[in-house]
């Protein structure tokens, strides 16, 4: 069974999804691909800031912070 492809940046802390593609281009693309977020990756959300912008994100060993501009361009399998 499929799962339902969203933009990780509509997840939810707790919620653990896996990278289906990257849309974005240039270097963010680059760098997320450096960075191991390839396709299949397990990632998980961990918290929002206060105001809800950035997000922290769990994945591969390594936690790191993506604003919703980046993580909208991050398709997800849920």
């Amino acid at each position: 069974m499929a799962g339902k492809y969203v933009p990780l940046s509509s997840l939810k802390p707790g919620n653990v999804a896996r990278v289906r593609e990257l849309t974005m281009g240039g270097n963010l693309r680059r760098r997320m691909l450096d960075l191991g977020l390839i396709r299949g990756t397990r990632i998980e959300v961990i918290n929002r800031s206060p105001f809800g912008d950035p997000v922290a994100y769990s994945f591969r060993g390594a936690l790191i912070a993506l604003r919703s501009e980046e993580a909208s361009g991050i398709i997800v399998e849920i």
